[in-house]
């Protein structure tokens, strides 16, 4: 996958309608010093921007293979363009995590805002309560993500506490 095609194919759409956005998943992991493989490349974005963002992917030759309010899923026949996947935010968490996203990484020849660590590991904890077989793979992220000097540690055991997964925490500080 040529990850700076898909990259800037979104980038420059949200960017043209004001739509904030940032990456998280495994680039946004990147950003931060974590190397492994992927499939896709992940955003967060407002709400707002996915009545114009599908049809907008569709008409570039993606298939939407997922769509909810929260998120969707795309995938694209050429190798090249290969799959973006898209979380939706609203409101204060959109505040909150668009005004926070102050890390850049570059791909290709772009510059893209990067979730801080704190959010990525709210959705990682948010992704395994909904699914309990993505609890090994998230859990070494957040892991990691907790390793960073200055994350605020408190901040990510609020996302466990506020996602009843305290004894998932737990766990995970008594490893480290």
């Amino acid at each position: 996958m040529d990850f700076s095609r898909a990259v800037t194919l979104v980038a420059d759409f949200l960017q043209s309608r004001n739509h904030p956005f940032a990456l998280i998943g495994a680039f946004a992991l990147q950003a931060y010093g974590m190397v492994r493989a992927t499939v896709d490349v992940d955003f967060a974005t407002e709400a707002s921007a996915q009545p114009a963002l599908v049809p907008f992917l569709e008409s570039h030759g993606y298939e939407t293979l997922h769509r909810s309010s929260g998120y969707s899923n795309h995938q694209h026949p050429d190798p090249d363009m290969g799959r973006v996947d898209f979380v939706y935010v609203s409101g204060k968490t959109s505040s909150l995590l668009f005004e926070a996203a102050k890390k850049r990484i570059t791909l290709g020849e772009r510059e893209i805002p990067v979730a801080k660590p704190e959010h990525l590991a709210a959705m990682k904890v948010f992704a395994i309560r909904n699914d309990a077989s993505r609890r090994f793979r998230d859990l070494a992220d957040i892991q990691f993500l907790l390793s960073l000097p200055a994350v605020d540690e408190a901040e990510v055991r609020g996302y466990f506490e506020k996602n009843d997964l305290m004894s998932l925490y737990d766990d995970l500080k008594r490893e480290t």
